[in-house]
C-alpha cells in the first residue's frame, strides 16, 4: 500500500497509469520489447501515479478555473462515449459513484490538465539534428518482424493411446474433406475446434512473428502460401488444420517515413523531463509512504 501525504493512493490509479503507458509505446516500438520491459514499465507508472495524485492536489489548491461550458462540453463527449446517458448512469452506478462526483472528477482532471499545459508550455522542440540521431540510435527497434496471420482447427485425442490418436487423425480428415467440398473454414473451427479461438473467431490466431508458436506449427505456417490448408500437423497440443490467411514481409521503415513519429516521441520525452523535475520538487515537500 502507498500513501501520499496521509492518504491511500488506490492501484486503480497505478493501473489507469500503466495502461497509458502500454498504449503510448505501442505507438513507437514492437510488442515484443514492450513485454520484455514490463517491470519497468510497472514501477514507472507507480512513479507517476503517486506524480499525479500531487499534480491533482496542487491543482485543486491553486483553484484553477474550469468554465461550466467546458465542463459540459467534456460531459457531453464521455456520455456519447459511454453509449448516452443511460449507458452513463449504469456506468456510474457500478462504479458506486453519482453523477455530481463524476462531474467533479471531470472538473478536477481539467485543472490538472491546465497545470500541467503551464508547466510544460515553454518546453522547445526536439531539433532536427536530435530526431536524425535518434533514428540512427533506434532505427531498428522500429523494425517489425515477418509475420503471419493463421486460423486453425484444434483435435485433441482423449489420451495417450494409439487408437485415440488415430480416431483424432480420422476427425480432421473428415474436416478436411469438408473443406474439400466447399465448407467454410471458420464454421467448421466454430463447430468442431477444441482451441477457444474456435468459438471466439472462427479459429482465427490473428498476426504472430516466427518463433511464436510451438515449432511444427510455425514451420508449417511460414512455409504456406496465402490462403493454403494444411496437412495434418501434430504437435503437442493434439491435431490441426491451419488456413493460412496473410503474411507480411520484415520492414525496415525509412527515415522520412518515421520522422513525425521520432519527432512526437522526442517532444513528449522533453516534455515529460520538464513534468518530472516539477514533481520531484513536489516529491520533496511531500510525505510519500509504501507498505
Amino acid at each position: 500500500m502507498i500513501t501520499v501525504n496521509g492518504q491511500e493512493l488506490p492501484q486503480s490509479a497505478i493501473d489507469f497509469e500503466l495502461g497509458r503507458l502500454v498504449r503510448f509505446y505501442a505507438q513507437h516500438i514492437p510488442e515484443e520489447q514492450i513485454r520484455q520491459q514490463m517491470d519497468v514499465l510497472r514501477e514507472r507508472a507507480k512513479d507517476q501515479a503517486i506524480g499525479a495524485k500531487l499534480l491533482l492536489d496542487e491543482a485543486d489548491q491553486l483553484n484553477i478555473a474550469v468554465s461550466d461550458d467546458e465542463l459540459k462540453e467534456r460531459l457531453d463527449m464521455l456520455t456519447k462515449q459511454a453509449g448516452g446517458d443511460e449507458r452513463l448512469a449504469e456506468m456510474l452506478k457500478k462504479q458506486n459513484t453519482s453523477l455530481a462526483e463524476f462531474t467533479d472528477q471531470i472538473r478536477r482532471g481539467r485543472r490538472m490538465d491546465r497545470l500541467v499545459e503551464k508547466i510544460t508550455s515553454g518546453v522547445r522542440e526536439p531539433t532536427e539534428k536530435e530526431i536524425k540521431e535518434h533514428f540512427e540510435a533506434h532505427g531498428e527497434e522500429y523494425s517489425t518482424s515477418e509475420q503471419a496471420q493463421a486460423q486453425h482447427i484444434l483435435v485433441r485425442p482423449e489420451n495417450d493411446s494409439a487408437d485415440a490418436k488415430l480416431a483424432a487423425i480420422a476427425k480432421v480428415n473428415d474436416l478436411r474433406k469438408k473443406l474439400q467440398e466447399g465448407a467454410d473454414f471458420g464454421d467448421l473451427a466454430a463447430a468442431y475446434s477444441e482451441c477457444p479461438s474456435g468459438k471466439q473467431a472462427g479459429g482465427s490466431l490473428g498476426w504472430f512473428g516466427r518463433g511464436a508458436m510451438v515449432p511444427e506449427f510455425d514451420q508449417a505456417v511460414f512455409s504456406m502460401k496465402d490462403g493454403d490448408v494444411s496437412d495434418i500437423i501434430e504437435t503437442q497440443f493434439g491435431f490441426h488444420l491451419i488456413k493460412k490467411t496473410g503474411h507480411r514481409a520484415a520492414e525496415a521503415p525509412s527515415f522520412d517515413a518515421l520522422h513525425d513519429q521520432i519527432r512526437d516521441f522526442l517532444r513528449h520525452t522533453l516534455r515529460g523531463d520538464a513534468l518530472s523535475a516539477h514533481v520531484a520538487d513536489l516529491r520533496k515537500k511531500a510525505t510519500i509512504e509504501e507498505k
